[in-house]
């Protein structure tokens, strides 16, 4: 008895719609990801609590600088030192007078290390600086 003689297998061609579905996650997903890499943010950084902190509109060309537990600068993923912190914000602040900057400092770092860097912005000629808070949970 021969059972697979009426078995025709169709050749099913190329399905759009499911290659149509990965493409868009993957879009989804990459501007996403796009979206929280322009923020500049260290996520280790546990930010300091003030009840009238509000979150500020975005503006365009700001610098964030990123001060670790340790006193660690960090712009733009990189960790720079005091001698290329400076050398970075001197240039930034001759190219763009009243460049915004935002510190974010960890809530456990040492004031001395946030002093030294705003003492670099005031060196720099940078006067335009914000301190990143967030809101205290209820």
């Amino acid at each position: 008895m021969n059972f697979r003689k009426n078995d025709k297998t169709e050749n099913v061609g190329f399905q759009i719609a499911p290659m149509i579905d990965v493409v868009f996650l993957l879009l989804c997903f990459f501007v996403t990801a796009q979206i929280f890499s322009q923020w500049e943010t260290e996520i280790d950084i546990t930010l300091p609590t003030a009840q009238t902190g509000e979150a500020p509109q975005r503006l365009p060309g700001e610098i964030i600088v990123n001060i670790l537990e340790d006193g660690v600068a960090v712009v733009n993923g990189q960790t720079l030192d005091a001698t290329r912190l400076s050398a970075m914000l001197a240039r930034l602040s001759e190219l763009f007078p009243g460049q915004p900057v935002i510190l974010r400092a960890d809530r456990k770092t040492d004031y001395e290390h946030v002093i030294r860097v705003l003492d670099t912005c005031r060196q720099s000629d940078i006067w335009n600086i914000s301190f990143a808070t967030i809101e205290p949970e209820n």
